[in-house]
Parts: structure tokens; sequence; C-alpha cells
């Protein structure tokens, strides 16, 4: 086990050094860069631009150079804790994102943990109850769940939240708290706003996952062992929570792997019908305007936290499942 993960440790440099040149290079492709865009829009608004400072902030942050040269300063930056500087937002990048960090991880880790408490009784009780009027009625939630879009869902909690419940519609919290220090009052306020979005993401969510710990349940129902282990005179308790429910939760450790880059962009569509404060729409918005070092910096933090839930949810497997096993060779 030790040298795996070593192993794989070691395998985790050369991959994240490969996605950086990608990150790089899919920033680099669109023609131009983020000082034309500005240039572009102060055009379009019938302002001047100042060419001479455009200029200057371009030789400063080294946009007169090569791209080889660029990428080899922006990796060894951030090598060093530096992650750059933000041109949209006049600031460094690790404090645009630090603003909104902790509330996208508030959003998706209450979201996530709502969907685990729903959807693993409904798995559960659908699968020891095949084809029953629960199971029916339970099914055709889930598959409603799936099918709705989460904007428009969005845009119908909204309606309801601000009618029946006097709750402000956008934003994941009233807007005199924005941009104000943390405070009880505001707490409250984020508190009230939280439920609508966790609603919303986590929709699709429970429904997948309840269709398929259904679905892996079933099929671990159905095997000899269990049959033998209630021929035995073992409680149906027992026998379903001892090894089919184990075995079954397989995918649900795999999807480790996404759900931490998700803790972290949070749902981006939803994020921004609902103009909430999160990561997302500032990333959407990054690549749009070619704001290299923000859009950059956050893509490499996603790759890392993707390459890192991988490794954990391997490793979780194997002491889940004895069938897994973390290195290749015949067994007698």
């Amino acid at each position: 086990m030790l040298r795996y993960i070593l192993w794989r440790i070691a395998v985790m440099v050369p991959t994240l050094l490969l996605i950086s040149m990608l990150v790089f290079t899919i920033i680099e492709l669109p023609p131009g860069d983020y000082f034309e865009s500005y240039i572009s829009e102060l055009r379009a608004m019938g302002e001047a631009a100042d060419m001479e400072e455009i200029e200057a902030l371009r030789e400063r942050y080294g946009f007169d150079q090569p791209a080889p040269i660029r990428y080899i300063q922006w990796v060894g930056g951030m090598l060093q804790g530096d992650f750059g500087y933000s041109f949209e937002y006049q600031l460094p990048v690790s404090e645009v994102v630090g603003d909104r960090m902790w509330l996208t991880v508030l959003v998706s880790f209450v979201t996530i943990l709502v969907t685990w408490i729903i959807a693993f009784p409904i798995g559960i009780y659908s699968a020891t109850h095949q084809y029953s009027w629960g199971d029916y009625g339970l099914t055709f939630l889930g598959l409603l769940g799936l099918a709705v879009p989460n904007f428009i869902l969005a845009l119908i909690l909204m309606y309801f939240a601000n009618i029946w419940f006097g709750t402000s519609i956008g934003h994941l919290m009233d807007q005199k708290y924005l941009n104000e220090p943390m405070s009880w009052d505001k707490a409250k306020s984020i508190l009230e706003h939280l439920w609508i979005p966790v609603i919303i993401i986590g929709t699709a969510g429970t429904a997948g996952m309840v269709r398929r710990l259904r679905a892996n349940l079933l099929d671990e129902l159905q095997k000899q062992y269990v049959v033998t282990a209630r021929a035995k005179g073992m409680s149906p308790f027992r026998a379903l929570v001892k090894y089919p429910l184990r075995m079954s939760l397989n995918f649900f450790i795999s999807d480790i792997g996404s759900i931490l880059p998700q803790i972290i962009s949070g749902a981006e569509i939803t994020a921004i019908v609902l103009s909430l404060e999160t990561t997302g729409p500032m990333l959407i918005k990054a690549l749009q305007s070619q704001d290299m070092y923000l859009a950059g910096s956050f893509l490499m933090f996603l790759a890392f936290l993707t390459v890192i839930g991988v490794l954990v949810s391997d490793i979780a497997l194997a002491l889940l499942d004895p069938r897994i096993r973390l290195q290749g060779g015949s067994t007698k």
C-alpha cells in the first residue's frame, strides 16, 4: 500500500505539469489577451483607453514576452505561492478567490450532505421493496428530478421563495450585507438564503445517487452469498448491511475524485441564475475576459483536487472491497 501511494504521488507531478501546459495553451488559443479585450470594451462604450498605462501593465506582467517564457514564470510563481494578478478585479488572485471560496465550500458541502442524507435511505428502501408502490413513486420523483433542468427549477424556487417566505430574489445573502465583514446578522441572512441553492443543486444529484444505489444494491441482493446468509438464519438487517450495502457503495467511493473539485467550483449555471457569490461565475467571467492568471490558477487548483480525489478514492476502494487490489498480477 505504501509503495503504491508513493508511486501515485510521484506520477502526480508530471500529470499536473501536463495539465498546466494544456490549461495555458487553451487560455492562449483565443486571439489577443485581456488588455486587447479591455481596449475593445472601452471603445464600445465610447471611452478612450490610456495606451501608455496599458503598455506599462503589459510589460510589468510579461505580456510582451513569448508564450513559453510567460508559462515558465506562471508555473514558477504558483510553486512559490504567487498565483498572479487578476486584471478584471484589480487584486491578487488569492484575494479574489479567497472572498468567494468559503461561500462556495459552504453551499457545496451542505448540498452534498443533504444529498447523502436523502439518497441513502430512499435508495435502500427502493432496493428492498422492489416494484412496490413506494418504489414506483420514488422512481417517478427521481426521474422527475433528473429531467427538470436546474435553471428552470431555480427560476421557480426564486419566485415562490419571494412570494411565500419573503426571501429576496438572487444572491446568497441580503444585498445590504454584500462586501461586509461577517457578523451574526449576515450569517443568519446566509442561512436564510442557503436552502434555495441547496435544493436546486442537490435535486439532480440526489435522484442520480438513488438510481445508482438502487441498481447496485439490487444486483448484490440477488447474489448467492446473500441467499446463503438468509438461509442460515441471519437477520434481514444484518444480511443487508454487512456485505450487500457495503459492496454497492463502490460507485459512491469512486465519486470522491469528482466531489472534491465540485465543492470548489460549485454549480455554475445555478450560481449565475441566482447571482450567487461563489467561484463558478467568477471562473466563467475570467475565461470570457481572458483574465489569464485568475482562470489558469483556478483551473490548476481544480486539477490538483481532482488528482488528490482520485488517489483517495482508489485507496478507499481497496479498503472497502477486498476484491480490489492496487497492483496487478495473478493470484493463486
